[in-house]
């Protein structure tokens, strides 16, 4: 059997109870546009995913990033409850916005969500890329973070999206391991290569996470094709 090799990343997936209802909040409070939504069914994708019938999918946009939104008919298990962020089940994406403190506020106004991180957003520092985040949970539990670059430090291709957008796109998903090296060892053989490396502590991290004594290794990997 030929080898497993990753080109790039099509889409991001949840699983939700109630489709329509998550993707009304991604669409209203996070600027989403709905893109398609289809039934998925058969053999091939009972297999594909372990699950005996079908599901209802919806597929999401934000700039030029897709999630699908997943409702299987026969639904498991909702999102553990009391998960916090240095479970092995948890994992986030981050979404990238042009003014932090403005999606926050849109956040809060809003309402159907949970926070995660304490205190609001925070700015972490230099040695940690200086980036302002905040950490939150959809309504169905799914950890998000909403990110945003120092002044002036923005790449460029987000630059051009910032001229009529708040929130920008996806710029990465991460999740969390139990060993570093087994897992890079396994990405890397799956066709991702090592594009950097942080050491994030301190209590700005402490509070983003809401974990004492935080000390998160983190290590980005990345596909042949990113765009």
């Amino acid at each position: 059997m030929p080898r497993t090799r990753i080109r790039r990343l099509a889409s991001f997936g949840l699983t939700t109870p109630d489709a329509h209802r998550l993707s009304e909040f991604y669409q209203r409070v996070l600027s989403f546009r709905l893109l398609e939504i289809e039934r998925r069914s058969g053999p091939d994708f009972e297999r594909l995913t372990g699950v005996a019938g079908g599901a209802s999918a919806i597929s999401l946009g934000l700039g030029d990033d897709v999630v699908e939104l997943l409702q299987f008919d026969r639904p498991g298990r909702p999102y553990p409850a009391g998960a916090i962020s240095s479970d092995l089940c948890f994992q986030h994406f981050a979404i990238i916005v042009a003014d932090v403190q403005l999606a926050y506020q849109r956040l809060v106004s809003a309402g159907g969500w949970t926070a995660i991180s304490t205190d609001g957003p925070q700015q972490l520092p230099a040695s940690s890329g200086g980036v302002t985040a905040f950490k939150f949970r959809d309504p169905d539990g799914h950890p998000l973070e909403l990110l945003a670059f120092p002044d002036g430090q923005m790449p460029e291709h987000w630059q051009a999206r910032t001229k009529s957008n708040l929130l920008l796109g996806i710029d990465h998903s991460a999740i969390n391991v139990a060993d570093s090296a087994a897992s890079i060892a396994f990405y890397k053989g799956l066709g991702l290569h090592v594009a950097a490396r942080s050491l994030n502590t301190g209590p700005e991290q402490e509070r983003l996470d809401a974990v004492n004594h935080a000390q998160v290794e983190g290590t980005a990997l990345e596909p042949e094709q990113t765009t």
